[in-house]
């Protein structure tokens, strides 16, 4: 028997595989808005469509509104903007995210001196587990409006992070894919990622609290209007109203999406460096690559709207 597959026999097409080649559509700002300079600080882009660093601005002074408007502009324009050389107390990191709105309380993951500080310490006895690319608690009704995550311990090398642009991955997607996606509901769940870390009862009883929540597979950003991808291969567990199998298959080709290179930049962090990014419209990935090597973070999230 031949090995060759007869022409008639061969696939025409192969659905979900990703086999995109040449320049991709890189829009950083929504379709009709205009660049404009910022004036009350430096913005060093660390690449065309996403992440920038924020220079001439000290985080532990107060904010002012008109600072905290540009600095908002800023994070809409980069989706994730870093800061270094910050020397500022909890206290200060907390009233900073508190200028965005109500700041969450994490019900599974490990606390600092205050509820709504979610302490990370990575040493030989915990090694980094957030290595998957995710946006922050989408298993909430109220997914976080962005994240504020501040480096005190750094190892020699390794523990970098990257984020992703949802809104280009969402933009490249074959026309197909957009037309089958529009209008699709998706369930995400706490459930596999903490739920080994809980007691059978304790698990149960956080189910009861907080069951899958739907969202948009495609949400609509809430102040750029722009559409974004909006499921994630650590929270999103299935289509709502799909046979499990094709849920699967098409969850893991979006998922893919965050994955693509052209979408992304990498920080490479320093003690006293911050970043701040829009969890609407990125996803990350902690590198897990500095064990049994120390490193120390605080994180305060945002308490964010319904995405629709």
């Amino acid at each position: 028997m031949s090995d060759t597959i007869a022409q008639e026999e061969r696939p025409l097409k192969l659905p979900y595989r990703n086999q995109f080649k040449g320049a991709r559509v890189l829009n950083r700002l929504p379709a009709g808005v205009q660049e404009r300079p910022y004036t009350l600080f430096v913005v060093k882009p660390l690449g065309p469509l996403i992440g920038a660093e924020i220079t001439g601005i000290d985080l532990s002074e107060p904010i002012g509104p008109e600072i905290k408007a540009e600095l908002n502009r800023a994070l809409l324009e980069w989706k994730v903007i870093f800061f270094r050389n910050q020397r500022i107390t909890t206290e200060q990191q907390l009233a900073f995210g508190k200028l965005w709105g109500e700041l969450e309380t994490h019900p599974f993951s490990p606390r600092g001196a205050h509820d709504e500080i979610v302490r990370l310490a990575k040493d030989e006895k915990e090694a980094g587990k957030e290595n998957s690319w995710h946006a922050d608690v989408t298993w909430r009704p109220n997914p976080a409006l962005g994240t504020v995550l501040r480096l005190i311990e750094v190892p020699a090398h390794g523990g970098d992070t990257l984020f992703a642009d949802m809104g280009a991955a969402y933009d490249n997607l074959a026309d197909d894919v957009k037309a089958q996606i529009d209008g699709l509901k998706a369930y995400h769940d706490f459930t596999h990622v903490f739920g080994s870390r809980l007691s059978p009862e304790r698990l149960a009883a956080y189910q009861q609290q907080f069951p899958p929540a739907a969202h948009p597979v495609v949400r609509t950003h809430p102040e750029t209007g722009r559409k974004l991808l909006f499921v994630n291969s650590s929270f999103t567990t299935r289509i709502v109203g799909w046979e499990p199998e094709a849920s699967e298959r098409l969850l893991q080709h979006l998922f893919q999406q965050a994955a693509v290179p052209e979408y992304q930049v990498r920080f490479r962090w320093e003690a006293d460096s911050i970043a701040f990014w829009d969890n609407r419209a990125t996803q990350h990935y902690a590198v897990s690559d500095y064990y049994p090597h120390r490193r120390v973070a605080e994180r305060v999230a945002i308490v964010g709207d319904r995405p629709y």
